[in-house]
């Protein structure tokens, strides 16, 4: 996946792209280096470019040591291979990264980290209808990137419904996210297939929503 000059200042995002192999970053706005915990999370990706971010900087030897430490199943590391012995150096000499930016960030500060403002399970209308909106948003994006047309308020059944987990909510709006990036590298034939794809599944939950009404 190609998303290089790109503005992208986080990675968390590509962390459910679970069969990614190669990954090119280069010229974003990557500042921590503690954004490689999201691309841990890929257990198939091989060549990951990365260079010319802030995080690459000042200490390009201890940038290299961190990121194979991290991520030891690189082949290639900004278009250069990646052999044992760095990656055997790079598990004294790296800094092993086990939270992300969120929580580093506030461990390092001494503060707790931010949180929703709503106690586990509990979820306000007012939230509910942000949330509604927000889905209808990256819903109706990802229709006009596949030249389909948006989903007006009184037709749109959103992904989550209001007694979801809060967790799982974040993680679908992670997906589409994600989605929204991979759109970006197809190419018209590549989109014909995602469109006619997208429209059988929307059929399909169409379907089950008039079974279930029975």
């Amino acid at each position: 996946m190609t998303l290089s000059a790109n503005s992208i200042s986080t990675l968390e995002p590509i962390s459910h792209c679970q069969n990614l192999t190669e990954l090119y970053l280069r010229k974003n706005n990557l500042s921590s280096l503690a954004e490689l915990y999201y691309l841990k999370q890929l257990p198939r990706l091989r060549i990951l470019w990365l260079s010319e971010n802030p995080c690459c900087s000042p200490d390009l030897q201890k940038y290299r040591m961190t990121v194979l430490r991290n991520l030891p199943d690189l082949q290639k590391l900004d278009n250069q291979a990646v052999t044992a012995e760095e990656v055997s150096c790079a598990m004294t000499e790296g800094e092993e990264i086990a939270a992300p930016p969120a929580e580093l960030l506030s461990a390092e500060n001494g503060s707790p980290r931010p949180t929703t403002g709503h106690t586990c399970g509990e979820v306000t209308t007012e939230s509910e209808n942000d949330l509604l909106n927000f889905s209808m948003e990256e819903t109706n994006k990802i229709r006009e990137q596949l030249g389909m047309k948006p989903l007006p308020r009184d037709k749109f059944s959103p992904f989550l419904s209001p007694v979801e987990p809060y967790g799982n909510r974040k993680k679908k709006n992670n997906v589409l996210n994600a989605i929204l990036l991979l759109l970006k590298d197809l190419d018209a034939e590549g989109l014909e297939v995602v469109q006619r794809t997208a429209e059988n599944r929307i059929h399909q939950l169409q379907r089950k929503e008039i079974q279930q009404d029975r």
